[in-house]
């Protein structure tokens, strides 16, 4: 149903006008400002963590704006530099015109990849809906040939991932590895949350493995504490120490959590979005994690 909501244009426009959802969504975003997000990184990166940003928004329907998406990022590197930040950015392909211009949108990932390697950061790029796997993943391999560092969001719920992994580990990768949260026929994805949680533990232990032999960086994006537990101890019985793969987590959620496993020395980084365009992020993030439909009630209303 969350999904569902969230590919709704009127509830958009609901919910980008009313005050009360815009309070209730301070708790997983700092603000819709790059000036809220960065405040907000210096806070979290003075407790050991680095930091990772997005700008929300995607699927964009005319090409010209992608170019002000590019020059927005460009500025948010040279921020992160000016305030020294140990942080890294994540886009979406569809910010940057991919399903208008393919090799359009190439161009603006090779000038942000660029641009990542002389500010001394690193590019990401988000994994979108299950038919842009293929391009997505193409893309990736094309940055890879200007920006070492770069890395790729991978999808657990999707039954192709264990073999795009076992591809990509041919180019020695950095990966992140998420549950996934789009809408997939159970033609490509598992229905279960149960089936998706067995398969992402597969898919690190996958990981791990290549990390073992030097052949990926694996980051583990999710907020199940036991599932990480399991992936931890995975790691250790592989040899597979703390600073050759990562935890990533967004803002806002389970932080107790992040500052516990960075105390115990796992490397941590925090996800921080922002952004005017945050109503579809908003809806997936609820329906990765139900529960918190309550608190935005209270929030709303309290």
């Amino acid at each position: 149903m969350l999904l569902a909501a969230a590919r709704s244009d009127a509830l958009n426009r609901f919910a980008t006008r009313s005050a009360a959802v815009r309070r209730a969504t301070r708790a997983f975003m700092p603000g819709e400002s790059m000036d809220d997000g960065l405040a907000a990184g210096a806070r979290i990166a003075a407790t050991g963590r680095r930091l990772l940003y997005t700008r929300l928004g995607e699927a964009l329907t005319d090409i010209r704006e992608a170019d002000a998406v590019r020059d927005h990022y460009l500025g948010l590197f040279d921020a992160i530099k000016a305030r020294g930040l140990d942080a890294e950015v994540s886009v979406k392909p569809t910010q940057l015109g991919f399903d208008q211009s393919l090799e359009k949108c190439r161009e603006h990932c090779l000038v942000l990849a660029r641009k990542a390697e002389e500010t001394g950061s690193a590019l990401w790029l988000d994994m979108e809906d299950s038919t842009t796997v293929d391009r997505t993943i193409e893309l990736y391999r094309a940055i890879r040939s200007v920006h070492r560092r770069a890395g790729l969001a991978v999808q657990a719920y999707l039954y192709r991932t264990p073999k795009d992994v076992e591809a990509l580990i041919a180019v020695t990768p950095t990966l992140r590895l998420v549950k996934g949260a789009y809408a997939e026929p159970a033609s490509v994805a598992f229905p279960k949350k149960a089936d998706t949680d067995r398969a992402y533990e597969a898919i690190a232990g996958q990981m791990l493995e290549a990390a073992a032999r030097g052949a990926c960086l694996p980051i583990f994006g999710t907020h199940d504490v036991p599932l990480l537990r399991r992936i931890i101890a995975k790691a250790r019985a592989l040899g597979v120490q703390p600073r050759q793969y990562e935890i990533h987590m967004l803002y806002g959620i389970r932080d107790g959590e992040q500052q516990r496993l960075r105390a115990e020395g796992e490397t941590i980084a925090t996800l921080i979005s922002y952004g005017e365009a945050w109503y579809r992020w908003y809806m997936r993030r609820l329906a990765e994690r139900p529960a918190n439909v309550g608190f935005v009630v209270r929030s709303m209303f309290g």
